[in-house]
């Protein structure tokens, strides 16, 4: 372990009676991470700006991931790890983990990737100076299994418009990989969605809520460093298999309704949105559009419930 991770620097989070107080939480979800997971979490705990937890849901690994852990755990006070008695998925990972944290700001950080030591300084700065900004996030370095480059990737989600109806609008027309959700977030914004739901997508639903919430900014440099490799839940988004192991590990199938239900989540996060009647109208045109473009998927899904095998 590098000296990052055993003493916390001077501006560590102050203390009340037993209780860390940090301005930062940084949540980490994790499963059979064993190969990737040191880098990661030496990459936060090696921040400029150390007033944060760092805590880690293992979702029931049954690889070495837990060992790795809890030795960052017993070397560095601000790290708390968290073992789950079963595997509840990834997104319901995200939403665990996030409920065990504090912090005015909150990170999520997946397991495989690391991060620049000055993001947390540069978006904490960001978040202090601008209330209107909800998230920010660096650009993405793309790196393969062992960490060599393989592009520089511009995700083009600097959402400044003052309307929460454009800001959702853009947030859709432009969203490619979905890498702004582990940016730095304000979490009193994000208490005001549904966070990462169950479905095939819903970061980039997540994203949508948290735009109708207020602005996202980008940061200028590379910050981010995101791994593509076999294991990773953004590989093979095609292969069922795959994708059911990710999201429902319990179930015996992943569930074909997957168009309907994310319009089905898309209609509620118009309705309960902080939006005017108009807007919200508008908004559902929208997605009344979009269903009629995916009307194939759309009535193959609704066959296979009505007419099984």
């Amino acid at each position: 372990m590098s000296e990052a991770a055993t003493a916390a620097p001077a501006d560590a989070p102050a203390i009340v009676g037993t209780r860390r107080v940090p301005r930062v939480s940084i949540a980490v979800p994790a499963y059979n991470c064993e190969r990737y997971i040191a880098q990661s979490i030496e990459s936060l705990l090696g921040q400029s700006f150390g007033d944060f937890e760092l805590v880690i849901s293992d979702n029931a690994s049954t690889d070495g991931t837990e060992g790795i852990c809890r030795r960052y755990a017993a070397s560095d006070r601000r790290v708390r790890y968290v073992r789950r008695s079963e595997n509840i998925g990834g997104p319901g990972n995200f939403r665990h983990v996030f409920s065990l944290c504090s912090g005015l700001y909150h990170k999520w950080s997946t397991a495989d990737d690391y991060w620049h030591p000055e993001f947390l300084k540069e978006a904490v700065a960001v978040l202090d100076a601008r209330p209107d900004v909800v998230l920010c996030y660096p650009k993405t370095r793309l790196i393969n299994a062992d960490g060599s480059p393989i592009e520089d990737y511009d995700d083009n989600l600097e959402i400044s418009s003052d309307s929460p109806r454009e800001r959702m609008r853009e947030l859709y027309r432009r969203i490619g990989l979905c890498n702004a959700h582990l940016g730095l977030l304000r979490r009193d914004a994000m208490l005001k969605t549904r966070l990462i739901a169950g479905h095939l997508a819903s970061d980039i639903d997540f994203l949508a809520e948290m735009a109708l919430q207020g602005k996202f900014h980008v940061l200028p440099d590379i910050r981010f460093f995101r791994r593509f490799h076999p294991t990773s839940s953004s590989w093979a988004r095609n292969d069922a298999k795959h994708q059911q192991a990710y999201y429902a590990p319990q179930a015996k199938k992943l569930r074909g309704v997957g168009h309907w239900q994310r319009f089905a989540f898309q209609f509620g996060i118009v309705a309960r949105g902080p939006l005017a009647l108009g807007d919200k109208l508008a908004l559902s045109r929208d997605l009344l559009r979009n269903m009629r473009w995916a009307r194939v998927e759309l009535w193959r899904e609704l066959r296979g419930q009505l007419f099984p095998g």
